[in-house]
């Protein structure tokens, strides 16, 4: 897939780092299987994959974490 930020690289599947912030907490999320830039960088991620990640860190947050960091495990 051609990168929608940059438009000049394509996509590859790799591993990445999501960092997500909401009010006083922070997210930090290794190892995310994504599609990543071969030019910038950018990456993204599958419907399924990008669930998985918005409820491990509503979890964090609702436990009132203000940084977890957290390995992916499929």
């Amino acid at each position: 897939m051609k990168c929608v930020i940059c438009k000049q690289g394509e996509t590859r599947p790799g591993t990445t780092t999501v960092t997500l912030t909401r009010g006083e907490s922070t997210v930090v999320v290794k190892n995310v299987p994504a599609d990543i830039c071969e030019n910038c960088g950018e990456y993204y991620l599958n419907e399924e994959i990008s669930s998985q990640i918005m409820t491990m860190a509503e979890e964090a947050v609702r436990l009132n974490h203000e940084v977890e960091v957290i390995q992916y495990a499929a």
